[in-house]
């Protein structure tokens, strides 16, 4: 299988970081990384439009030649191939409730981040646009302060005692906040420890570059 990347990109990072996760918990899944670099408007090509006509990253190409677009269904479905180590959960309940949290860090937290960075700072050059991310800006609490109550019984991940998904969509988006430099209120100090602890993690070294 090959995964088409680009680095520090939110949607293909908490990819790569589930890929690395799993890597360090002993579940090589043999997935080959391939750059798209989008500072050279590699995903416009036509080599890349036949993988996936919205022009995105990442795009996962299976053992069979099929194209998968998005990310979570990605992530699914090399879950689905390589159950263990668990990343999504055991049971019914268990994958639901880590879809639940999935879904707040990645609509609540990563795409904000995403919106502010470029309508302030854009890595492929759009234009500024200070209604758009002061609107986002006050979207973006709410989600924060709800993820940092999660934190504060001292857990060590979003779920508990071990990463999953919604750990590696979280550190994505501000992996891209901090490019950008959109970084959470210091004031969050259970999130701020969480995003501390989880940037050492030797997963994390392997795919972070911030």
């Amino acid at each position: 299988m090959k995964l088409y990347t680009f680095h520090v990109a939110p949607n293909p990072t908490r990819v790569r970081l589930y890929l690395a996760e799993k890597k360090h918990a002993g579940a090589d899944l043999g997935v080959e990384e391939v750059l798209v670099d989008l500072r050279n408007n590699e995903q416009n090509s036509e080599e890349h439009e036949r993988r996936n006509p919205q022009k995105r990253l990442p795009v996962l190409e299976t053992d069979e030649g099929v194209y998968l677009t998005e990310s979570l269904p990605i992530v699914q479905y090399l879950e689905e191939l390589h159950p263990d180590p668990p990343m999504i959960g055991t049971s019914p309940l268990e994958r639901a409730q880590t879809l639940t949290v999935e879904r707040i860090a990645e609509q609540g937290v990563l795409y904000p981040i995403a919106r502010i960075v470029h309508a302030t700072n854009s890595p492929i050059g759009l234009p500024p646009n200070p209604a758009v991310a002061e609107l986002f800006q006050e979207v973006l609490l709410p989600p924060l302060e709800l993820l940092n109550q999660r934190l504060s019984d001292g857990r060590p991940f979003l779920m508990g005692d071990n990463p999953t998904i919604a750990d590696c969509t979280l550190q994505a988006g501000l992996q891209f906040g901090r490019m950008g430099k959109v970084e959470p209120d210091p004031s969050l100090q259970h999130l701020a420890r969480w995003n501390t602890a989880y940037r050492e993690r030797p997963a994390a070294k392997d795919v972070l570059m911030l």
